[in-house]
């Protein structure tokens, strides 16, 4: 049985097993703020989706990361329509999320419907990266 429910606080150890980009402050404030999501099938949890807010008002999806034994089963999916359902329930008409441009998963968004909305490259020493490609969609 497939479960997505907000993140608790006692999922800090599967979270950072997937997610190492989140301090532990802000795993604490996802907690609170309930800006976090777990899916879990048959009680083991197996993937996570995480947001913000850009602009201080538009849904930002920053993370969503299926363990790598469980992909291709449809719980990035999942998680994504999930996260769709509950931000069009808070009153949002827009969510926003983006990948960089070596990365496939432009072409998952895609396929659920999110639409290219520009990008931007970071050249900073130490930061470097491939092009940011945004991606949008209505709600």
């Amino acid at each position: 049985m497939t479960e997505i429910r907000y993140v608790q606080a006692d999922d800090r150890a599967f979270w950072h097993s997937l997610d190492k980009h989140l301090p532990q402050s802000e795993f604490d404030e996802k907690v609170r703020s309930k800006r976090g999501y777990v899916l879990s099938e048959n009680g083991k949890p197996v993937g996570l989706l995480r947001y913000n807010l850009f602009w201080d008002d538009t849904p930002f999806c920053t993370m969503l990361y299926v363990d790598p034994s469980c992909q291709g089963r449809g719980y990035g999916k999942a998680l994504v329509e999930y996260w769709e359902a509950d931000m069009k329930s808070l009153g949002y008409g827009m969510v926003m999320t983006s990948t960089q441009s070596d990365e496939t998963a432009q072409h998952f968004y895609r396929k659920l419907g999110y639409k290219d909305g520009g990008g931007f490259a970071v050249d900073i020493k130490g930061y470097e990266q491939p092009l940011e490609i945004v991606f949008l969609k209505a709600l």
